[in-house]
Parts: C-alpha cells; structure tokens; sequence
C-alpha cells in the first residue's frame, strides 16, 4: 500500500483561527487559545499518523508587521515554515476582507502546492464565500475548502484534500509520538494561556512564562514556573491585591495542567521583572525564542 508523508503548514493572520483548526484536525489540544490575537508565538508541530499517511502539522505565529524583536524571531519561524512545506493551508477568516490576506500570502512566495481555507464558514453567506472565492480564482491553487474549526465542519474534506498532496514516503517519526515539543513547553504555555483570560491590555503581550521545574514525584508532579513581565507595575498587576490575581492564575493554571497531563499536580508561580525582555537577544533566548 502506498504510504504518504509531509510537513503540513498552516499559515494565516493572528484572528483566523490556525491554532483550533490544528486542535481539531489532531483531535488533542496542542496549541493555546485566546480571542486575544497573537497567541502562538512558537512553531509548534502536530503529527497525525493513521495507516498509510503521517502528516506534520505545522502552526506558526500569526503573520504580522514586526514591532520588536521578538516579533522578528516570530515572523522568521513563519518564512521557514513557508519555505520548507510540502502543503500549505493558507487559512483565512470568512469575515475578514479576503483582499488582505491574498496580498500576504503572495509575498511569501511559497512553492508548495496551496490550499485556502476557509475558516469560521458557519458566520457567512454563500454569497460572501463565493465572493472569497472570486478573489483568489486567479491563484493557482490546489482547492478551496470551506471548515469550521470550532464546530469541526468539513474537515474530512480538508483532511481528504491534505493526503492526496503529500508526497509518497516513510513516516518520519514514530506512529506514537504527537508532537517534538518537551512537556515544560506545554506547561508554560497552558500558563500563559490563562494569563490572556485573565489579564487585559498591555500584560498577555509583555508577559512570558519560563518553567523551571517538573518532577514527577509518587502522588503528584511538582512544577514551579516564573511569570516575566517588563515593567513593577504589571508585576503588581499579575499579583493583584494581596494577591488575590496570582492565586487566581495559579488555580486555573493547576486545573488545565492536571487535566493535561492527567496526574495530580503541585503548581508555584513566581513573578520577575525583565526590562524590555522583548527586545533583548540574550533574555529571548532564555525564554526559548531562537
């Protein structure tokens, strides 16, 4: 039987919803959420093995203008990935004007065979998808496919789509394995995940997270992670009065990881203060942006 394997690539702006269409086509939550755009700050593979294909997702950060270095880091881990595909999703969101994102795509100068996705079909008319269509008819595209991530719609059709483009090979990891990603990076980013529930403004995009401890002990795992952010003022902010934010952060925190990782769990938060962390080479690299 012919077996089929590639990196799959998924590619759009912050709000189109890369990191749920990831989620659901593995069936396991990878990727953090937010309605809050610029989440994903890492590439983050997903691997999908099945009998006769393994596809390698692959969900970058949201395309945007770079305003610091960080963002840099952000922006080339995306023209890798735009680089190294053997299917790229260009994934778009149904009610943003579509003219935009044909003008980002186009500068990327991808190779691979591309295909458009549609995402968050259920909020439009089919007169606004056929205008969607209309705009990118002179794209040489491999398909169009309308889906909706968060209620999983027509992602047997995207699936179907994905496969018949991957090129013949071995798999290129074990059947078993989900991601390349080690467990302290998930944990940092279940953390940071509720710090965009909880905080506003400024803090989820000035903040990170660095685990430095996960030990697995008899009747629980032990973790202590730093929250970094670049100024007092937010530090008093993530703690909050007497306090009363940080346990906040702490016990939801707790909860998601538990249900992660599926074990009972000791979680310490601590809060540090890093002067413009975002920008500092030496600081990004600590916090595990190459």
């Amino acid at each position: 039987m012919t077996h089929r394997a590639g990196f799959v690539n998924i590619l759009g702006k912050p709000n189109a919803g890369k990191s749920t269409l990831l989620n659901a086509l593995l069936g396991e939550k990878l990727a953090i959420i937010s309605p809050k755009v610029q989440t994903t700050r890492h590439r983050i593979l997903g691997i999908l093995t099945q009998p006769g294909y393994q596809i390698v997702f692959s969900d970058t950060p949201g395309i945007i203008e770079p305003g610091y270095k960080l963002h840099e880091k952000m922006m080339r881990s995306v023209k890798m990935a735009a680089e190294d595909a053997d299917v790229a999703l260009l994934i778009i969101d149904a009610t943003d004007k579509p003219e935009d994102s044909l003008a980002i795509f186009s500068s990327l100068g991808i190779k691979a065979p591309r295909v458009l996705v549609i995402n968050k079909m259920e909020l439009v008319s089919e007169e606004e998808l056929a205008h969607i269509r209309s705009v990118f008819e002179k794209e040489a595209l491999a398909a169009i496919i309308p889906v909706s991530a968060l209620k999983q719609l027509h992602l047997d059709k995207l699936l179907a789509e994905i496969i018949r483009l991957l090129p013949e090979s071995p798999a290129y990891y074990p059947e078993d394995m989900l991601t390349e990603k080690p467990m302290r990076f998930f944990i940092g980013e279940l953390i940071r995940e509720k710090i965009y529930a909880l905080y506003h403004e400024e803090i989820p995009y000035h903040s990170t997270v660095l685990v430095n401890q996960f030990e697995e002990k008899t009747t629980l795992t032990k973790i202590t992670a730093d929250i970094i952010v670049q100024r007092e003022t937010q530090k008093a902010i993530i703690l909050g009065e007497k306090g009363k934010a940080i346990k906040r952060l702490g016990t939801l925190s707790r909860e998601s990881i538990e249900a992660f990782i599926d074990r009972k769990v000791f979680l310490e938060l601590h809060v540090r203060v890093r002067d413009k962390w975002r920008d500092k080479e030496n600081f990004l690299r600590e916090y595990g942006y190459h």
